[in-house]
């Protein structure tokens, strides 16, 4: 890596004297700046054939893109990064991660300025959930209305959104709606009323929560008693989680209610965990139930964003956008098991283009407004760095990352996943702390869950990594710039280009709203030699007229475009327009 930045940096040097020239008249200052060196007429005085040839390379990977601007556009298509309160960033020195020590790291997630680019880059955050709970991990709400006091206070969170907001930000909360906790004052009191009831028959005129849940005298699998009587509530995830009942209007007007408290504090819409288990078994009461919640919010905020979590194969989470929300988590993409490891595990990379290019039809047919919700990862999997092994693996890695984030649709980003953070077996190690510094007692480093074990990193912390140009880091704030600079690669209908394609070659057309920009992915370890002259961008055949957005090669060995060919090293990918 240390000679991979020392070229960069004689390169830069040389680069700026070309530059001089060319302003002195050289090249007429009619060429675009991401082409000019591919023409072949600079030369410099006393440096080989190899030095020129790296120059060129730089100016095409990295002045074009370096050169473009940024043009986000402020919609529901957006890069989310997920992030785990508790794990993050810990701003009072208990270990704890804390709303104000996310917000001490804003910046570095989006400092709101495009003139910089210290920032990752993403303009949506996911917040696991920080409702007051009992477990460190949250997902068993004990008050809806309320921050739970390890992370802070309901001051802090309206603090968070207002800095998210300075910085084009969109917040989503994580809204959990098939249980609640044990802890939750709704299921104390329905619980302490029944405990009181005797041989009576329970009323929801006397105690209206009893109606928020699955009360029943018959135990059936998921069932537990209800101490000192002969009741059982359902609790199919835990006993301590125990099961709402959706179909109670109450609590219907209860979650209307909390969506609207929310929305009007400034949160931007909600991450919906487990929405096929709102009626376990029944596919069709779940997406009903998902229509009325996606009209409800709506009614309460036309912009809110809703991405629902289905954990299921595409086939029988595809039917979930028929409710109207806007996204569906994409799980066939994601984890160690998911396309986009097996291609780069030595799967035909037709699979990736083929699924890429299908899914405006899989899921268009039943909402042709959806936005699809790719991730590579998350709270719930195996940290990715731990999928490859061998000499690869860090390009494998870090070429994972634009297969997600060059999808379309609004892509997520797990925190430290930028890092190659590992993690893996429990969820307390999927859950480790976002690796800022090999000192674990440097500010801001938090202590972990509890039960975690010893996880030992594949890469380096965040402070070696961005001193690093080739690092893991760097890799990805370039893949998430590219994105922001390319409305197209977020929004586009793509369409896979099969005779361009080869069994480690996958080549992508995607157009919106008149513009089309052609991604080219190398997905095998070895070279490719790439003929696109046959392929047309905007109109123009790949050569002619086409623009280098970028050039993203894993490793040291540098893309070439000579006209309408390609020489791209493994693991590589390369966007024109």
């Amino acid at each position: 890596m240390r000679r991979n930045r020392n070229s960069i940096k004689i390169a830069s040097i040389i680069l700026s004297a070309m530059m001089i020239l060319s302003a002195c008249g050289t090249n007429g200052g009619n060429e675009p700046a991401g082409n000019a060196a591919a023409n072949g007429e600079q030369s410099v005085e006393g440096a080989d054939a190899e030095t020129v040839q790296n120059v060129e390379t730089v100016q095409n990977a990295e002045d074009a893109t370096d050169s473009i601007p940024l043009n986000v556009i402020d919609d529901n298509y957006r890069t989310y990064y997920e992030v785990f309160v508790y794990s993050f960033c810990d701003s009072d020195g208990d270990g704890i991660g804390d709303l104000q020590g996310l917000i001490s790291k804003l910046d570095y997630i989006n400092d709101g300025d495009d003139s910089t680019d210290t920032d990752l880059g993403c303009n949506g955050i996911w917040l696991m959930p920080v409702n007051p709970s009992p477990t460190y991990h949250k997902y068993d709400v004990a008050d809806y209305y309320g921050i739970d006091e390890e992370y802070g206070t309901l001051d802090d969170f309206e603090e968070l959104l207002e800095e998210c907001d300075k910085r084009g930000i969109k917040v989503i909360m994580d809204l959990v709606l098939n249980h609640s906790s044990s802890q939750n004052p709704w299921f104390q009191e329905a619980y302490s009323y029944l405990q009181g009831l005797g041989d009576g028959n329970p009323s929801v005129e006397e105690c209206p929560y009893f109606d928020y849940y699955h009360f029943t005298k018959e135990q059936g699998g998921g069932y537990y008693a209800v101490e000192g009587t002969d009741w059982y509530y359902e609790a199919q995830f835990w006993s301590e989680m125990p099961d709402l009942n959706l179909d109670c209007e109450a609590l219907r007007e209860e979650i209307s209610q909390i969506t609207g408290y929310w929305l009007d504090m400034g949160v931007g819409g909600f991450r919906l965990d487990a929405v096929k288990e709102y009626y376990s078994g029944a596919p069709q009461t779940n997406i009903e139930f998902l229509s009325w919640l996606n009209d409800t919010v709506k009614a309460q905020k036309e912009d809110a964003y809703l991405v629902g979590e289905a954990w299921l194969p595409m086939t029988e989470y595809a039917p979930y956008y028929e409710s109207g929300i806007d996204s569906v988590f994409n799980f066939a993409f994601a984890d160690k098991d998911g396309i986009i490891s097996k291609v780069l595990n030595g799967s035909p990379a037709s699979k990736y283009g083929e699924t890429v290019a299908s899914l405006q039809e899989v899921f268009g047919a039943y909402n042709e407004n959806y936005i699809d919700a790719p991730f590579y990862t998350n709270h719930d999997l195996g940290r990715s760095a731990g999928y490859y092994a061998g000499d690869n693996s860090p390009n494998q890695t870090k070429l994972a990352a634009a297969m997600n984030l060059f999808m379309s649709g609004s892509a997520f980003v797990y925190y430290g996943e930028e890092l190659g953070m590992k993690g893996a077996g429990k969820d307390e190690n999927k859950r480790a702390p976002m690796y800022w510094s090999m000192d674990a007692g440097a500010e801001g480093m938090c202590v972990g869950p509890a039960d975690m074990d010893d996880v030992k990193m594949k890469f380096e912390s965040l402070e070696e990594q961005q001193a690093d140009a080739g690092s893991v880091y760097q890799f990805y704030k370039k893949v998430i710039k590219v994105r922001n600079q390319n409305p197209e690669i977020g929004r586009g209908v793509t369409e896979y280009l099969k005779d361009a394609s080869t069994d480690t070659v996958c080549v992508l057309r995607k157009s919106y709203e008149g513009s089309e920009v052609l991604l080219v992915f190398v997905t095998g370890a070895e070279t490719e030699n790439i003929d696109l002259s046959s392929i047309t961008v905007n109109g123009n055949p790949v050569g002619e007229h086409s623009e280098v957005r970028a050039m993203l090669p894993t490793g040291e060995e540098q893309i070439r475009l000579d006209g309408g060919k390609a020489t791209m090293p493994g693991y590589s990918v390369m966007v024109l327009k």
